[in-house]
């Protein structure tokens, strides 16, 4: 972790600013804000249009002058001005004024593992244009397992695999600190990206992608598992012509097609155990993979990677706010560090002396 819990609890408002989704956690009223991370612009009077779900429901049906954007790539800011704008339409004249009245208010923001402080000078210059007098920064891996109520406190070895919409990290914890992770830059866009070139390329069909998390979740039963539907019909364009027209996909050669990217994750969670000490891996063998994000709702992931490590495999309850919820439990001081104090017995020298 990269500040005390001390300093954390000093701290007024959460924000998890992911590719997909900015989540707002206030102290003391809990979650406020759980919105898609994009804006719609106006390029003739550069006013802002719309902000979360209506400007995701915009994407790939406006006209020229309008554009939407997306201000976080993979957990870092990359349009500073548009993520500002973009939080204060989606905080409210109303929450605004209330967090304005702190006299001097602290924020604490999810940070991706091992990222350059060019991204998280970024994070802090977007809260700081909020009002923020001091920004925190928390590493997501650290606010995840507690948001989902992973021991880490503990000397023992906790695993958590955070599936983002752009990268997926996988981490071992132990004694509330990281002891090997790794960040991996395959996340659900990429899984929707590999069924959309699937589809296009045997099929000659044109999916819109707002359309392919409702595919995946068409697939009702157990989903992309071998024990799923064998086959579903999807609605697209056809490539050549244009025209509408629904084809009939078969599910296991959609399950061949998402594998690839996947494969990705896997190596980067043999790469985490191989770096892990061996007691630790031992915890593992019992304990197994508690995993969080959007991306890790996706049917059948559990089940893949329960099949390909041989380890358990555990969703958490509410796997996509599990990073804000543990800042936030962080921020109203619900974590208590172990302790340790080795000097409770007095030194029989110093008495002496």
């Amino acid at each position: 972790m990269t500040v005390s819990l001390e300093q954390l609890r000093r701290c007024h408002v959460a924000v998890d600013l992911g590719a997909a989704r900015t989540r707002v956690f206030v102290k003391g009223v809990g979650l406020v804000v759980d919105e898609p991370s994009v804006a719609a612009v106006n390029t003739r009077t550069g006013a802002l249009i719309a902000v979360g779900a209506l400007a995701e429901k915009m994407t790939g049906r406006t006209p020229d002058y309008i554009r939407v954007v997306r201000p976080v790539t993979g957990g870092t800011v990359v349009d500073i001005e548009m993520a500002q704008r973009m939080l204060r339409h989606l905080l409210g004249e109303k929450l605004r004024r209330q967090l304005r009245r702190k006299p001097r208010l602290r924020a604490a923001a999810c940070t991706p593992h091992d990222s350059d402080p060019l991204a998280q000078r970024a994070a802090v210059e977007t809260l700081v244009g909020l009002g923020a007098r001091r920004v925190e920064l928390v590493d997501t891996l650290i606010a995840a397992a507690v948001g989902c109520g992973l021991p880490v406190e503990q000397p023992t070895a906790t695993m958590i695999m955070v599936c983002g919409a752009a990268t997926t990290q996988v981490a071992v914890l132990s004694l509330g600190a990281i002891v090997t992770a790794e960040r991996i830059p395959v996340g659900g866009d990429a899984i929707d990206h590999a069924v959309i070139q699937h589809l296009r390329h045997h099929h000659e069909l044109m999916l819109p992608s707002q359309s392919v998390r409702p595919l995946q979740l068409a697939l009702s039963g157990n989903g992309l598992t071998p024990q799923g539907p064998a086959s579903t019909e999807i609605h697209g364009r056809d490539v050549a012509t244009g025209l509408a027209r629904s084809v009939t996909v078969d599910t296991a050669a959609v399950r061949e097609a998402i594998h690839t990217p996947l494969t990705a994750v896997l190596d980067g969670i043999g790469k985490v155990l191989r770096d892990c000490p061996p007691d630790l891996v031992a915890d593992l063998a019992d304990r197994g993979i508690m995993m969080v994000g959007g991306s890790a709702l996706l049917p059948g992931l559990d089940q893949m990677l329960r099949e390909a490590t041989g380890m358990p495999v555990h969703i958490a309850e509410r796997p996509d706010v599990c990073a804000v919820l543990g800042l936030g439990a962080m921020l109203e001081g619900r974590i208590q560090p172990m302790v340790l104090d080795p000097l409770t017995e007095r030194d029989p020298l110093s008495e002496d002396a």
